[in-house]
């Protein structure tokens, strides 16, 4: 199992929303969306741009500057421009933190003792 990093609060990531974060040289976007926490790559695949920029909609986000938008759970883009999916990584809510492991992927977050529920 990979190491988890607290990254922020739970309350610090707006709900249908995005917050930046670096974990070390990686930019991250934590997101809060469809009742779950999720991470993912904060750079756009086509654009080079901050995904954390753009709307958060039906577990996707958006780049803001040409309209692509990926999909949380998995990185893959749902419309051009962008072809190439962007990485995401696990996450965990623990009581009000938010951790988030680069090396795990997301299917492994299904184990027992992690939830993706936002607690409130």
């Amino acid at each position: 199992m990979g190491e988890y990093v607290r990254v922020c609060a739970l309350g610090e990531v707006p709900e249908d929303g995005a917050l930046h974060v670096d974990i070390g040289d990686t930019p991250v976007a934590v997101v809060r969306a469809c009742g779950e926490v999720f991470a993912i790559h904060d750079v756009c695949s086509h654009a080079d741009v901050p995904l954390s920029e753009g709307d958060v909609e039906d577990c996707t986000i958006e780049c803001w500057l040409h309209g692509s938008r990926f999909d949380l759970r998995t990185g893959k883009p749902s419309g051009l421009p962008a072809i190439r999916p962007v990485p995401v990584y696990a996450v965990r809510v623990d009581g009000g933190d938010v951790l988030i492991s680069l090396t795990d992927s997301p299917d492994s977050s299904d184990s027992p003792d992690s939830s993706q529920e936002p607690s409130a």
